[in-house]
């Protein structure tokens, strides 16, 4: 009997390495005793106070949601929620007035969004989105989803832990080779855990201006930054007078997921100051109908929030981060001196690079398939494992090109700090034992 087929794109699909480490451990027979898992960045500390408030709530007489009803909301968001991005954004200092936003499910939908509005027609190699490498992973499925191709400014990773950018000539010699819609900046960086200079955010944006593209920055780690000597950068520190022309074309990409501590809400936003773009975009979301209107109404609470609330909150989490991902770093430059580890400036992940310290024909996926598989170290007399991320699906690299992600791996500081404290034993442990059976 004929079986049913599949489309072409559901054959090609695999999973996302992001997660790919928790499918396999998931899979195992005899699982370990203990596992860390900071291979996906589910951050798992309470949610803000005001959002708490209203979760444990949601039958309290104020809410709307007390008599049992849920009905959609208009497509662009509550006005409350709306608010709530608007009010994160003004509290950091930053003009809120001339700005349109869009409460999505999650930054995903949100990614989705933006490389519908800014890039070329589906399957045609017109106004791709430009990437710099190595970059979130999930911006490179989503442009396979819908059609649109990609284009990566390539970024390596120095022994230093640093990954720099090419010279902004060689940047523009691609810009004006591939004619791309956007040009997309995660400033607090997913993956490297780098920070961008706000001299560097200008440079790209006049050549966005120069180039007719769109500026998009992924901000869902705003506020997440460990460096005393910077000030907050975004897309929206930019001033017409230092980048003329950058008005109008500006969007980010904002998330509960992260700096809230709320990612399972799916609660996101694509913000512009371009409304007719803001316009397009809300029409095409009406097929999705809206953002889950709970989540909304949770995130909602942000919108009266002070100041002072608001920037306090964010000092709290910047203070848990800080002192975790230095200690962890550190660790694992003692443990294995030959590791380069990339530098803790921002966000919530580090790089590993074992570049120097394994055999020929190492490659990071099959590492990530023994810790979740079969691995396990005998750590304070608990059998444990650890779960990480290959680095291999955050470049954007044709098949018979190397890619760098091949002997790279990305942590996510989610685990307790205890168990974070485990992660360079763990995992200096695991390569060793992994290193001597091949």
């Amino acid at each position: 009997m004929s079986k049913p087929i599949m489309s072409a794109h559901f054959e090609s699909r695999k999973p996302s390495d992001v997660r790919l480490a928790q499918m396999k451990y998931d899979e195992r027979e005899k699982k370990p005793e203990a596992v860390i898992n900071v291979g996906i960045g589910n951050v798992s500390l309470p949610t803000n106070p005001a959002m708490m408030k209203r979760l444990f709530n949601l039958d309290a007489p104020e809410s709307p949601f007390s008599k049992g009803v849920i009905r959609y909301s208009g497509t662009a968001g509550t006005p409350e929620a709306q608010d709530a991005f608007k009010n994160i954004l003004k509290s950091e200092g930053f003009d809120t007035s001339k700005l349109n936003v869009q409460v999505t499910d999650g930054g995903s939908s949100g990614m989705e969004l933006v490389i519908l509005g800014v890039c070329g027609p589906a399957g045609e190699n017109e106004r791709p989105l430009m990437m710099i490498d190595p970059a979130y992973t999930n911006y490179l499925s989503f442009a396979q989803r819908v059609g649109r191709k990609t284009v990566t400014i390539k970024r390596h990773m120095g022994e230093d832990g640093k990954f720099n950018l090419p010279e902004m000539s060689d940047i523009e010699e691609m810009i004006v080779e591939n004619n791309p819609g956007g040009l997309l900046v995660i400033p607090y960086d997913n993956p490297t855990g780098q920070l961008y200079d706000h001299e560097t955010l200008v440079d790209l944006a006049k050549l966005c201006v120069k180039h007719n593209m769109w500026l998009i920055g992924d901000e869902a780690y705003r506020e997440l930054y460990y460096r005393e000597d910077k000030d907050l950068i975004s897309v929206w520190a930019l001033t017409e007078e230092e980048v003329p022309g950058i008005v109008g074309r500006r969007i980010s990409i904002e998330t509960a997921s992260k700096v809230w501590n709320a990612c399972g809400l799916r609660i996101g936003a694509v913000i512009s100051d371009n409304a007719e773009f803001s316009k397009k975009s809300i029409a095409e979301y009406t097929a999705n109908l809206c953002a889950n209107v709970i989540g909304q109404y949770i995130f909602g609470a942000l919108a009266h929030e002070s100041k002072e609330d608001i920037l306090g909150w964010c000092k709290e989490q910047r203070d848990y981060y800080k002192d975790m991902i230095v200690k962890v770093r550190n660790g694992l430059l003692e443990k294995e001196p030959g590791l380069i580890v990339s530098s803790p400036d921002a966000s919530i992940y580090s790089v590993i690079d074992v570049r120097n310290v394994v055999k020929p024909g190492f490659d990071s996926i099959d590492f990530v398939l023994y810790c979740a598989g079969e691995g396990l170290v005998e750590l304070d007399g608990v059998e444990t494992t650890l779960l990480v991320a290959p680095m291999k699906g955050f470049y954007d690299v044709k098949d018979s090109s190397e890619n760098p992600g091949t002997t790279q791996f990305r942590i996510s500081f989610v685990e307790s700090p205890e168990n974070m404290a485990k992660v360079p034993g763990l995992f200096v442990e695991l390569l060793r034992k992994f290193e001597a059976q091949r």
